[in-house]
């Protein structure tokens, strides 16, 4: 798989019937290695080990109702109340993060309304504020810390 700029670590993979797959920590189980979900498991451990984000406190894969249609956001982080705080959309490396990326996750927004959204393709990576008092949002130079939330 691709080098991405995220920190490396120890992945676990593995080969059954001619199909990678990978090992999502936060699912406990094998789940097909694509280029997406290399991104995933990368990004998901540079938020615990380096941005201090506490596993528990994330999930993946998680489903939402938008407009009567089942959605799934790539992941979410939940502050210490269990409330959605953050949304992270994936792409794979080859994926330019463009407005409809935005889009996307903006739609999630909508039914979580939360104070961060992240999109990352493993290459760029850019956070945004979200201030609903004002109807406005900020991107932020850096990804934060989980205590800076």
């Amino acid at each position: 798989m691709l080098d991405l700029n995220l920190p490396p670590f120890n992945i676990n993979v593995k080969k059954t019937d001619g199909r990678l797959s990978v090992f999502d920590r936060l699912r406990r189980k094998f789940v097909t290695l694509t280029p997406e979900e290399w991104v995933r498991q990368h990004f998901i451990n540079y938020l615990i080990t380096e941005k201090g984000y506490p596993q528990a406190l994330i999930a993946n894969e998680i489903q939402i109702n938008l407009n009567n249609q089942k959605r799934r956001c790539d992941s979410i982080v939940y502050d210490k109340t269990i409330s959605p705080l953050v949304i992270v959309e994936y792409k794979s490396p080859d994926v330019e993060i463009t407005q409809a990326v935005f889009d996307q996750i903006v739609r999630y927004n909508i039914v979580l309304k939360v104070k961060y959204l992240i999109v990352s393709n493993g290459l760029s990576h850019y956070c945004c504020r979200m201030d609903y008092s004002t109807q406005t949002f900020e991107y932020l130079a850096d990804i934060p810390t989980y205590k800076e939330l």
